[in-house]
Formats: C-alpha cells, structure tokens, sequence
C-alpha cells in the first residue's frame, strides 16, 4: 500500500546515482557541457547504462548547455545532474568548452564611453 500523497513513480536521487552524493569533479550550475564528437558519432553513447545519463547526453548532442538547464529540461535535481555530467565528462563523452579570450580593454573602453555619452 503507498502513503497517501506519495508518487509510486518517484525514483530516489540516491539511486538515480548509484549511491553517491558528489560528482568527481567540482561543477558550477552554469557549467557549460556538450557531447563530444565521439558521443555523437559512435555507439559508445548507447553503452551509457544510466537513463538518465543517457537523457544528458542525448540533451547536448544539440549544443553546449549549463547543468542548470539541464536540470530543468529533465526535471531532475541539480545535485543529481552535476553528478551524472561528471561520470560523462570522465567517460569522454561530454565535454566543458574552452572559454573563449577575454575581451580587449580598448574595446571596452570605447563601449564604456559611448554609454556614459548616452546617458550624459
């Protein structure tokens, strides 16, 4: 018999992980992932065992996506979503894009400028 007002669908975030409650890695909520060329070029990603592991991945096949909108989309907790990118970015199939050069002070300098001229 199930308690009143409890899910009977509801699966635990402990055994959406296997029992762990870190990732291997320390990731951010606006931790940008993306599949790896080999994760959507090979059947390595079929090998995933974890459905939600697989649902990650199949997300950033698309494109790079933070682990917050991950979470969102899948509906599932943050915590849990760090945890599954992690075993993924170990396993070689997603993957953290190179952040890009920082932006030249000039550049800024003159953007900077032309905002105080508008507001002057």
């Amino acid at each position: 018999m199930t308690a009143r007002g409890r899910d009977p669908d509801l699966v635990r975030a402990y055994v959406r992980t296997g029992g762990r409650t870190r990732p291997n890695r320390a990731l951010d909520l606006v931790t940008l992932v993306h599949a790896t060329q080999a994760a959507v070029e090979s059947a390595t990603a079929a090998q995933v065992a974890a459905p939600d592991a697989k649902r990650v991945l199949e997300m950033c096949r698309g494109g790079a996506l933070s682990l917050a909108e991950i979470s969102a989309h899948l509906d599932l907790p943050t915590s849990v979503v760090k945890i599954l990118a992690s075993d993924l970015l170990d396993d070689g199939l997603l993957k953290i894009p190179a952040a890009k050069a920082a932006a030249d002070t000039a550049l800024l300098e003159e953007v900077l400028n032309g905002l105080r001229a508008l507001t002057a």
